[in-house]
C-alpha cells in the first residue's frame, strides 16, 4: 500500500508560489497554495516563498493569516523559509520596517538585504549539512544573511571563506530550529529537489 503524501501550503500572497509547489510535488508532496486559514488548517507544512518581506508581513495581517500561522507554528507545524521567508520566519529583523510583523520561530537575528546593492543577485555553490549528493547550488537575490543564532538552531550553511566572498563570507544562509527550515536563497529555482525534500522529511517525521 503506498503511503499518502503529505500535503504541505505554500503562502500564495506574493513571491515565488508556483515554483515553490512544484519542487513540493517532485519531493514528494502535495502543494497547496494558502490564501485562507481555513486553507491553512488543512496542511501538514507550510513554506513561505521568497518575495518582499514587508508585503508579505503587511499581506498576512490583511488575509487574517498572521495569527493563524504564527499558532500553528508554535503548537510544531514544519515550515520552510526561502529568503523573504526566512526573514518573517525570524525572532527580530534588522533594517526592517518597525511595521514589520515577525512569526518569532526562529531564535535567529536577520539582517535585510544584507549582501548590499554591490551583489544583489549572485550565485555559488555551499556545503549544506543535512542534504546528500555533493554542494548545493545557490541562488541569492537581494537576500537577508543570520546575524545571529540561539541556543536550539543549528547553521546547515555558510558562504564559503573564499577571497572574492568580501564581508560575506562566512556568514550563515541556513538553518533548522526543530521543524522549522530556512534558507537566504533560493533553491525553488535551480531545478535541485533536494532541501525540499529535507522539508518533506521533517514534515513526515513531525508527530
Amino acid at each position: 500500500m503506498s503511503r499518502t503524501r503529505p500535503v504541505v501550503g505554500v503562502l500564495a500572497l506574493q513571491g515565488d508560489v508556483r515554483e515553490h509547489a512544484a519542487m513540493l510535488e517532485r519531493a514528494g508532496a502535495r502543494a497547496l497554495p494558502v490564501r485562507r486559514p481555513r486553507e491553512l488548517s488543512e496542511v501538514d507544512g507550510i513554506v513561505l516563498p521568497g518575495g518582499e518581506s514587508t508585503t508579505m508581513s503587511r499581506l498576512l495581517d490583511s488575509f487574517e493569516l498572521l495569527e493563524p500561522l504564527r499558532e500553528r507554528i508554535a503548537d510544531g507545524l514544519p515550515a520552510f523559509g526561502s529568503c523573504a521567508g526566512m526573514i518573517l520566519l525570524a525572532k527580530q529583523a534588522l533594517d526592517g520596517r518597525p511595521d514589520q510583523h515577525q512569526l518569532d520561530a526562529l531564535d535567529i537575528v536577520v539582517r535585510r538585504n544584507a549582501f548590499g546593492r554591490q551583489v544583489d543577485s549572485f550565485e555559488g555553490d555551499l556545503e549544506f549539512t543535512g542534504v546528500d549528493g555533493g554542494p548545493v547550488h545557490a541562488v541569492f537575490i537581494r537576500a537577508p544573511w543570520v546575524e545571529k543564532t540561539g541556543d536550539g538552531v543549528e547553521v546547515l550553511a555558510r558562504i564559503p571563506d573564499s577571497g572574492e566572498a568580501g564581508a560575506a563570507a562566512d556568514r550563515i544562509v541556513a538553518v533548522r530550529q526543530a521543524a522549522v527550515l530556512a534558507t537566504a536563497f533560493h533553491p525553488e529555482l535551480t531545478g535541485d529537489e533536494r532541501v525540499h525534500r529535507m522539508f518533506v522529511r521533517l514534515v513526515e517525521d513531525a508527530p
